[in-house]
């Protein structure tokens, strides 16, 4: 099984004592998301420490106003490392909104372009802004994954462009009903799961700090839903991750 999506680097007890018991639980791969030219470098080392590990570099929008040609260049640079299988997580939040609007936008289009030169896929935060976030992914030809996956009212777009759905815990959550039918309707070659890890945990964790192992609960959750056996699902996931991050 793999986690598609997890920060690795702020989890109580350290990122490696997290890789060791998600591997003794059956997740042997795991996303280490860089959200941040320092963070980025972090998950690119334990990336090159750990053959089941993959990285992610990008600016997170709440911290879109640090956007500048100096961190573009860095992104350039690491996006560029053979640890790095997409670019991200980047996108727009209007809920906390910790860096206004245009410096977002800014930040958005900027990573949008480094993905495309790069020819590596675009991991897509988006809160409370479904209709500018998608207007931007209309227009590009990078493969995109909708971390977190929360806009189930555009599902059938997302299926029409080909876009992935991960799915995070909180699909687990008596009150995530719309979550819940959207990860049973999306077809199977474009579910992924994740845990968004140290946030989100699944049941029967949340309220919790979340880990990569607990991904085998969301597994399960999706699994029951969609009316078919864990293994055979974890098969799917790992299929459709190696696609959309050429993963060995």
């Amino acid at each position: 099984m793999i986690d598609t999506h997890a920060h690795l680097q702020g989890l109580d007890g350290g990122p490696e004592s997290a890789i060791a018991e998600a591997g003794a639980a059956g997740v042997e791969r795991i996303v280490c998301v860089g959200d941040s030219p320092e963070l980025a470098e972090q998950a690119i080392g334990l990336a090159r420490a750990h053959p089941g590990i993959a990285a992610t570099a990008g600016l997170h929008p709440h911290r879109a106003e640090l956007w500048n040609d100096g961190v573009c260049a860095r992104l350039d640079e690491l996006i560029a490392d053979p640890s790095v299988v997409a670019v991200g997580e980047c996108g727009l939040d209007y809920y906390r909104e910790r860096a206004g609007r245009e410096a977002q936008a800014r930040a958005f289009a900027g990573q949008v372009e480094l993905a495309e030169r790069h020819g590596k896929p675009l991991v897509i935060h988006t809160r409370e802004a479904a209709e500018d976030t998608l207007a931007v992914l209309r227009s590009t030809a990078a493969a995109v994954v909708l971390h977190c996956f929360s806009v189930p009212e555009h599902l059938d777009e997302v299926v029409q462009r080909g876009w992935y759905a991960s799915f995070a815990g909180n699909v687990t959550y008596p009150s995530a009903a719309e979550l819940a039918e959207a990860a049973r309707r999306v077809p199977a070659e474009l579910l992924l799961l994740e845990t968004d890890c140290p946030y989100l945990s699944p049941v029967p964790y949340r309220g919790k700090p979340n880990r990569p192992r607990y991904v085998l609960e969301t597994l399960r959750f999706v699994a029951a839903l969609r009316g078919v056996a864990p293994e055979a699902l974890a098969a799917v996931v790992e299929t459709n991750a190696a696609r959309v991050f050429a993963l060995p």
